[in-house]
């Protein structure tokens, strides 16, 4: 009796701290967001008095010694800090015009028709991302693009740098894709914002005439990188996977299932120019996927062609023809991820679980 009384009261003690647990993750957010709302407020203040008040940049150095003097524990009233304040809010409130058209133009969602409904979105994010997006980006289209792209992959303020160094903004939704022709809506729209071109891969230790096979191992063995790189939602499913074509064995290169596209996508690597015979390949590997692995609750596979070079106008004629669904787009190779980013990528193994459970649900 005396095990099962310490069992239960371990069950229950262990309910109790996953609550206390999740609490301390809702306060923090909380707190968060009420911190960014102050500053904005403050932001907004220094703007408008020194409008009105035809005040100086002295003033704000004034209400830093000040506020430290009164608040010697917070580290936020530094005057650097409070400088950033007001950059961050004349950042939004002066390109707001902008943003308007944009909503009216249908480039960016109604949920940032109001000031204050941006004032809610970079509130959801860090002080120090909001830092970083402000004084590396110059665009408020951009800069909403980077915040609505962190709030939804959860991206810490290191794999953001990378991401705004590597110009995600210009290669998201840029590769050619027969798609529209392909997918139903919104699949089609989902999948085409999905793929980038070009991609880029962070691979030190590639050989500079490397083949296939020496590009898979090395995206394979740095599967996490390949996987930053390729965007929230894949998770790795094989390398020279095996299909069985009637009585011969094909091989793909790489296979991915797609957690938010609910599909597998069959990616071919080239080093070389794209060719048209690649597109008939990839198009048998897809239909023969379809038939053995795709199951009911599974959409449509997709196939995407990395290759070193492609010709536009010869990669669109040809796609238009094709009846599967196939993206082309080119590869780099740059310099390697900073080792501080590797801690805040997933492990191979939580990626592979995260598939096994979306099967199973």
């Amino acid at each position: 009796m005396i095990i099962e009384h310490a069992q239960k009261y371990n069950l229950w003690l262990g309910k109790i701290k996953d609550s206390v647990y999740k609490l301390q993750i809702k306060a923090a957010l909380i707190v968060n967001s009420e911190m960014l709302y102050f500053y904005w407020s403050l932001g907004r203040d220094i703007v408008e008095k020194q409008l009105v008040q035809n005040w100086g940049d002295a003033i704000v150095e004034q209400l830093s010694k000040d506020l430290q003097i009164e608040f010697p524990e917070m580290k936020g009233f530094s005057r650097r800090n409070i400088f950033y304040m007001k950059r961050w809010y004349l950042f939004y409130n002066e390109q707001f015009i902008k943003v308007q058209q944009l909503v009216a133009q249908k480039r960016l969602p109604a949920k940032f028709n109001t000031i204050e409904n941006i004032e809610q979105l970079i509130a959801q994010i860090p002080w120090g991302h909001n830092i970083l997006i402000i004084t590396k980006i110059k665009n408020i289209e951009e800069a909403l693009f980077y915040i609505n792209e962190t709030i939804i992959n959860g991206w810490s303020r290191a794999v953001l740098r990378i991401q705004i160094e590597t110009d995600l903004y210009s290669r998201q939704g840029n590769a050619i894709t027969n798609f529209n022709k392909t997918l139903p809506e919104p699949q089609s729209d989902l999948a085409n914002q999905t793929l980038k071109d070009p991609y880029i891969f962070d691979i030190l230790t590639i050989k500079k005439e490397a083949d296939e096979r020496d590009i898979e191992n090395q995206l394979t063995k740095h599967i996490t990188k390949f996987l930053l790189e390729l965007g929230a939602g894949f998770a790795f499913v094989g390398r020279q996977y095996k299909i069985q074509l009637s009585e011969k064995e094909r091989y793909i290169d790489l296979l991915f299932y797609h957690l938010k596209l609910k599909c597998y996508i069959v990616i071919e690597l080239k080093t070389d120019e794209f060719e048209a015979e690649h597109a008939g390949k990839l198009a048998l590997y897809i239909s023969a996927v379809d038939k053995t692995l795709k199951n009911d609750s599974d959409n449509p596979t997709i196939g995407l062609i990395l290759c070193k070079k492609r010709d536009k106008i010869e990669a669109e004629y040809l796609l238009d023809v094709l009846k599967q669904p196939i993206g082309i787009a080119k590869y780099e190779f740059s310099k390697a991820i900073p080792n501080q980013l590797k801690s805040e990528l997933p492990s191979i193994e939580d990626i592979e679980n995260e598939l096994s459970r979306n099967k199973i649900n």
